[in-house]
C-alpha cells in the first residue's frame, strides 16, 4: 500500500502525553542510527484522546542490538523476540520491525523474521493499530488507511480478513475487544469473516486467550465485552459452560458483577481490582446457583468442606484442562469463593464475635464482599462489621515463611581433595 505521512498540521497527536522515558529510549536509539517509532496502541489511543495503558516501540535495532543499548533490558519471546526495558515498576517495550507472509492460512507459531516499517505494518491486526508516529519529525505514517478508519471510527483488518484470522485466531478476540472500548463498527466483510471463521479460535492458545480476558475484565469495559463475546458466539467456544450459564435467568447476574465493577470500582485513581477478585465476579454466581441446587432446594445446609468441593468444581468446569489458568490464581479464586460462605454464612451465626483468619489473601475476600454489597444493600452492615473486625487486628494478614529444613552434617568423604 501506498504510504501518507500526515505533517503535523494534519492530526492533533499530544507529544506532551508521550511518556518521557519512551521518548528517552527512542532518542537513544536513533542517536545510534537506528530508525523507531510509536506504534500501536499508544498512537491509536493519543489520537481518540484516551489515555494509552503503554507506549510500544517498534524499531530498526535487532533484539541483540537493543540489548547492548539499554543495559536496563532484557530480550524476551520465542514466539516474537523483543525487548523489555525496565524503568522501575515501569516496563516499555522495544521490537524489531517484523515482515512475514501475509497470504498464508496457517498457524502463526513464530514471528521472527526482520522487515521494514512498512512490512511491519502489514502484518498488523486492524488498521486502526497499524499507525507509527515519528516524534522527531511530529508526524503520523500510514502505510493501512487506519487514519481515515479512525475518522470513521470503523474496525478493518489488515489484509484479506478470512486469512488473518486463520492465522492468528486471537484477533477475533482483539476485534470484539475494540468494539466494547470505542463502540465502532466492524467493516462488512471483516463481520462476515468473524461469524465464518469463529470456530478457529480452538486453535488459540488459552494462556493469550485469559490474558486477553484478564485485561477486558480490568478495561472498565467488561460488560460490553462479555455482551459481544456472547452476540458472536465467541464465548460458547471459549468458555462453553460460561456461555451456557450467561443465556439462562440465573447468568444475568453476571452482567450485573461486570456493571458493578466497570462503574463503582473502576476508575484513574483508583488502583486495579486484583484478578482474582474479577474472575470471581464470572464465577461466583454459578457457584450460588449451583449450591442452591444441590443443597438448599433439598432443604439441607451444606457444611464448609462441601461448599469448598463444590467451588473447585465450579472453577474445573468453567475452566478445563485444555484452558488452564495459573495454580496462584486458581488457588486465589477458590479461596474468594469459599470465603463468602464464612463471612455471609448460610446458617445465622451463634455467635455474634467475629474471628478474622489468618489468611494472607482474606483481604482480597472482603474486597469481594464489598463488591457484592454493591449489588445487595442488605449485606452492607455485615460488612462494615468485618472491615471494622480486620482494621482491629491490624494490618492484612502477611504470608508465613517456610523454615528451612536443617541440614544434616555432610558424610565425611572416602576420597577427600588434597
Amino acid at each position: 500500500m501506498q504510504q501518507t505521512i500526515y505533517q503535523a498540521g494534519d492530526h492533533s497527536f499530544p507529544l506532551e502525553q508521550v511518556d518521557k522515558d519512551a521518548l528517552y529510549v527512542m532518542e537513544k536509539l536513533r542517536n545510534a542510527g537506528h530508525l523507531c517509532y510509536l506504534v500501536g496502541g499508544s498512537v491509536r489511543d493519543l489520537l481518540l484522546q484516551r489515555t494509552p495503558k503503554d507506549f510500544d516501540i517498534s524499531t530498526s535495532a535487532l533484539p541483540e542490538e537493543i540489548r547492548k543499548i539499554f543495559r536496563n533490558s532484557i530480550l524476551i519471546g520465542r514466539r516474537f523476540r523483543l525487548a523489555h526495558i525496565r524503568f522501575g515498576r515501569k516496563i516499555l517495550e522495544v521490537s524489531t520491525f517484523r515482515s512475514g507472509d501475509n497470504e498464508s492460512e496457517n498457524l502463526i507459531l513464530r514471528d521472527n523474521e526482520w522487515g521494514t516499517p512498512e512490512q511491519d505494518a502489514l502484518r498488523r491486526d486492524f488498521t486502526i493499530n497499524g499507525l507509527f508516529y515519528d516524534p522527531f519529525a511530529h508526524t503520523i505514517i500510514d502505510y493501512v488507511g487506519g487514519f481515515a478508519d479512525l475518522k470513521r471510527a470503523q474496525l478493518r483488518t489488515i489484509g484479506q480478513p478470512f486469512l488473518r484470522f486463520k492465522q492468528d485466531p486471537v484477533r477475533m478476540i482483539r476485534l470484539v475487544k475494540f468494539v466494547a472500548r470505542f463502540g465502532f463498527d466492524i467493516d462488512p466483510e471483516t463481520k462476515v469473516a468473524l461469524f465464518e471463521c469463529r470456530s478457529e479460535i480452538a486453535k488459540s492458545s488459552s494462556a493469550r486467550v485469559l490474558e486477553e480476558l484478564l485485561r477486558m475484565l480490568e478495561s472498565g469495559s467488561s460488560l460490553s465485552f462479555i455482551e459481544q463475546l456472547t452476540h458472536y458466539g465467541l464465548l460458547q467456544l471459549i468458555l462453553p459452560v460460561l456461555g451456557q450459564f450467561l443465556e439462562k435467568p440465573a447468568g444475568q447476574e453476571i452482567y450485573n458483577y461486570l456493571r458493578e465493577i466497570d462503574t463503582t470500582f473502576h476508575a484513574p485513581h483508583l488502583p486495579p481490582l486484583d484478578r482474582s477478585i474479577l474472575l470471581s465476579c464470572l464465577l461466583y454466581p454459578y457457584l450460588q446457583k449451583r449450591i442452591a441446587s444441590q443443597f438448599l432446594e433439598r432443604e439441607r445446609i451444606p457444611h464448609l468442606g462441601e461448599i469448598q468441593q463444590e467451588a473447585f468444581d465450579v472453577i474445573d468446569e468453567v475452566f478445563p484442562e485444555s484452558f488452564r489458568i495459573p495454580r496462584r490464581m486458581k488457588y486465589g479464586v477458590a479461596g474468594i469463593l469459599i470465603s463468602q460462605y464464612r463471612l455471609t454464612p448460610l446458617e445465622k451465626r451463634r455467635s455474634s464475635r467475629l474471628r478474622v483468619p489468618q489468611d494472607p489473601d482474606f483481604p482480597l475476600a472482603l474486597k469481594f464482599l464489598e463488591v457484592r454489597c454493591c449489588l445487595e444493600p442488605g449485606l452492607q452492615q455485615i460488612g462494615e462489621e468485618w472491615q471494622e473486625a480486620l482494621k482491629n487486628t491490624g494490618e492484612a494478614p502477611v504470608k508465613k515463611r517456610r523454615r528451612r529444613r536443617k541440614r544434616s552434617p555432610a558424610a565425611p568423604s572416602e576420597n577427600p581433595s588434597p
